[in-house]
């Protein structure tokens, strides 16, 4: 039985805010390349890592009792969405070769008991870190939160925060597909830049430059907001409660602004989701999985066309995976933040 060397990027301890390098060790173990005995789970290798925002709260002890994640545990490999390649399967929904996207760990090869998680990959005429972004849980993410909980209209009024990140890049070049009127918002003057150069946004600002949030939203959007697409919460939904138009739709992606505060920012605007008759929906985009094949159908010709653009931001190998993540969480990247794990 084959032993191979298993670098891995463990936790070294619980956070009480947005890591630090220091927070994560990378190490070498030693793993068999076979399955336990009467496993039903798949042995993988891995290929590419996402970092995402929300893994952050999974670094820490005590998650709001709401969360739908839960902690890493110290001293063991961290996990989050992959892509990767099965060497050995007690499912028989998989077979050696395949390539698989869904929840891995951050390690060379991993043993993956939840194989619900994973999704198979038969198109490899496209990069495979796609799959980890464009293809996989941010695509779905912008997907699902656009199409599906807020059925856009053409000529609406669109608004996105943290537009260059994995998942508002794709929301913006959606909105454009639906013919309307798009504006994101993000924290340097580059990635407010490549919004509308790259993306095609028709206007982006720099909400941290910005002294009247409100203010800011009613120069961009004069006749208010039909659609926004929440990544930021705080003070920027605020501001957004403001300037609705009448049924007005907000889909709650995640609250980056929110996530390392003891006491979260408040707020104070609700009574507008009542006078503007407007929706506010949070969602977790696992419990849209059964709509992936309907997402692929939809978005794989607009890639292939090169209508939408996905720019990705990779670090090369696992040694500069915890920099990659702490990088990301400090806005560090340009797009989707992947790791290629070799």
């Amino acid at each position: 039985m084959a032993e191979v060397k298993n670098k891995q990027v463990l936790l070294r301890d619980y956070v009480s805010s947005n890591p630090k390098e220091s927070d994560m060790y990378v190490t070498t173990s030693t793993l068999k390349l076979k399955l336990p005995q009467a496993s039903n789970g798949v042995l993988v290798k891995n290929l590419y890592l996402s970092c995402d925002p929300c893994m952050v709260n999974c670094m820490k002890k005590h998650l709001n009792p709401a969360s739908y994640v839960d902690s890493f545990k110290p001293h063991l490999p961290i996990s989050g969405f992959g892509v990767a390649e099965v060497l050995e399967s007690g499912d028989s929904n998989f077979k050696v070769g395949d390539l698989v996207g869904g929840i891995t760990g951050w390690e060379q090869y991993s043993i993956i008991d939840q194989t619900e998680s994973l999704c198979k990959i038969h198109l490899t005429d496209l990069p495979l870190s796609y799959y980890a972004g464009i293809l996989g849980m941010p695509g779905m993410t912008a997907y699902t939160g656009f199409y599906e909980l807020c059925s856009p209209k053409k000529g609406e009024y669109v608004f996105v925060s943290a537009a260059s990140c994995a998942i508002g890049q794709l929301v913006g070049q959606f909105a454009k597909l639906m013919g309307c009127y798009v504006v994101g918002s993000a924290e340097n003057k580059e990635k407010v830049d490549l919004l509308k150069t790259k993306f095609g946004f028709d206007e982006a600002f720099n909400d941290e430059e910005e002294a009247d949030l409100g203010a800011a939203l009613k120069r961009y959007f004069p006749e208010g907001i039909d659609i926004y697409f929440e990544n930021v919460g705080g003070k920027l939904l605020d501001a957004v409660l403001l300037n609705m138009r009448f049924n007005a739709r907000i889909a709650v992606c995640g609250m980056i602004s929110q996530y390392n505060l003891e006491h979260p920012e408040g707020v104070h605007n609700l009574m507008n989701l009542i006078t503007k008759q407007a929706r506010l929906q949070g969602f977790v985009v696992t419990n849209y999985y059964h709509l992936y094949p309907k997402f692929l159908e939809f978005i794989l010709p607009f890639i292939k066309q090169g209508t939408i653009i996905y720019v990705e931001d990779v670090a090369q190998g696992l040694d500069n995976a915890p920099a990659a993540l702490v990088g990301l969480l400090a806005g560090c990247n340009i797009g989707a933040q992947i790791v290629a794990v070799s």
